[in-house]
């Protein structure tokens, strides 16, 4: 008997239609091989209705060579304009909190450089927060992307992307400052508090200063406390 390549217990999709699941979040995901790849399968996917709201596809920026990863939620309006994450009032803020452990976005050297991305990479209407059905579709793009880029250590930054990565549903609040391994590939993760949060709560600087104090420590070869 031919095969079909539907799979077991699965049957094959009709003559000249395309199976779903290769087109999943999971399939796309799993077949790019380099982060330019993963950014093609992920401006090509079709299924959530942010891409049509949106101005432009925002898939990361700064070095890719670099040792820290960021992970934020969501582009806002100015980043929807540019393309790039964390560009407008948050990302000023987040290029301070990096300066502060001399990092730098644009660096070329590896050691003094960020690497920055989102969990969604289009704007959802209002800059409102990702919601939970958005986040489970583009998991899979994003631990793909966590894979390619394999970081020495990840920042993520506020609620949406840390609890997608983590499978909780565990506050920020509570898990800030608290080392955990990710679970697909075992990197050093640091929950912190998301800029645009510390907009609004500048108080709570000082806790982010020292969740930027133990990035670096990490980045220097301190062992994460796990």
């Amino acid at each position: 008997m031919p095969e079909t390549g539907a799979g077991p217990g699965r049957p094959a999709p009709p003559q000249g239609q395309s199976d779903p699941a290769a087109s999943s979040p999971a399939a796309l995901a799993a077949g790019a091989d380099t982060l330019d790849a993963l950014a093609e399968a992920m401006r090509g996917y079709d299924g959530s209705d942010l891409k049509a709201g949106a101005k432009n596809f925002c898939f990361a920026d700064g070095n890719p060579a670099a040792r820290l990863m960021v992970i934020g939620e969501a582009p806002g309006a100015e980043e929807d304009r540019a393309g790039k994450p964390f560009v407008g009032r948050a990302g000023r803020l987040l290029d301070l909190m990096l300066g502060a452990i001399d990092l730098d976005r644009y660096a070329e050297d590896p050691e003094k450089s960020a690497y920055i991305t989102n969990l969604l990479p289009w704007r959802p209407p209002g800059n409102r927060t990702p919601s939970t059905a958005e986040a489970r579709m583009y998991l899979p793009f994003l631990e793909r992307h966590i894979a390619l880029k394999a970081p020495r250590a990840i920042l993520c930054l506020g609620n949406p992307a840390t609890q997608a990565l983590l499978a909780t549903s565990t506050g920020i609040k509570r898990m800030r400052g608290h080392w955990v391994r990710h679970g697909a590939t075992g990197i050093p993760l640091l929950p912190s508090f998301h800029p645009a949060y510390l907009l609004r709560q500048p108080a709570d600087k000082r806790l982010t200063w020292r969740d930027l104090l133990s990035v670096r420590a990490v980045l220097d070869g301190e062992e994460p406390g796990l």
